[in-house]
């Protein structure tokens, strides 16, 4: 009797990183979607002209990726930002724009941002960028995370000379790492998201489940009052500048 040759399955390939592009100029937005669909692991979804079309879209197509400009009518892109990682916390939104003042930076950040790109940026850059976040990572160019350093370090040096109560508890508010103390392996996985490892890397280092760094990770969120990794690697960095 001739046997049955049985043969394993192939492994599955990766999924694509579904992604939804906000930019209100017809030819960059175009430009974008055409360098991404050239990559064998990326999808573009979604295209949206104004930030009420960012938001909507992102709600109906559920992307992995946003790539978000900030100066977009009808719904600026801070305001879209802020809305969608409220509603779809496993959307990560890239800002892409041309704005680097240090408000308009901070306040990306603050909406939720997880990565913050130029428009000067490589399109290696990009594509990087793209990937690392997908992988849970968070990523700024040196110009960007440097104004962000340099506006955490000014809130704290304004809260040491500040005198008035309405004040301090401004500032407190602002700079929260000061809410709540974290344990030992708290202070270890957020020194780990400070060195850009995602939720698989920083278990292979503790040996923990990566269910249980999620679970850190959203208790220590809760603690420090954050609303990204970004913030909290930011956040780490200022804490370890101040120590």
């Amino acid at each position: 009797m001739i046997g049955r040759i049985v043969t394993s399955p192939a492994e599955a390939p990766e999924p694509v990183i579904r992604i939804v592009i906000a930019e209100d100029q017809a030819l960059v937005r175009r430009g974008a979607a055409l360098l991404l669909s050239m990559e064998s692991d990326m999808e573009v979804v979604g295209q949206a002209c104004n930030g009420v079309e960012a938001v909507e879209l992102t709600q109906l197509l559920r992307p992995d990726v946003v790539l978000m400009d900030l100066h977009m009518p009808l719904k600026g892109g801070v305001v879209a930002t802020r809305e969608i990682t409220r509603a779809l916390p496993h959307t990560q939104v890239l800002v892409l724009t041309t704005l680097d003042d240090d408000e308009t930076v901070f306040e990306a950040v603050r909406a939720g941002a997880h990565g913050y790109l130029l428009k000067d940026a490589a399109e290696n850059e990009l594509l990087e960028t793209i990937r690392a976040l997908k992988r849970g990572e968070s990523r700024l160019t040196p110009q960007i995370a440097r104004k962000v350093m340099d506006q955490f370090r000014r809130l704290a040096q304004s809260a040491q000379s500040a005198q008035s109560e309405p004040m301090r508890a401004e500032l407190t508010a602002a700079a929260p790492l000061e809410a709540e103390a974290l344990n030992e392996k708290e202070e270890k996985v957020l020194e780990l998201i400070a060195e850009g490892m995602s939720n698989r890397q920083i278990g292979s280092v503790l040996f923990l489940a990566e269910g249980t760094v999620k679970n850190y990770v959203s208790r220590i969120m809760d603690k420090l009052h954050a609303n990204t990794r970004t913030e909290l690697a930011i956040l780490s960095q200022r804490q370890r500048r101040t120590e």
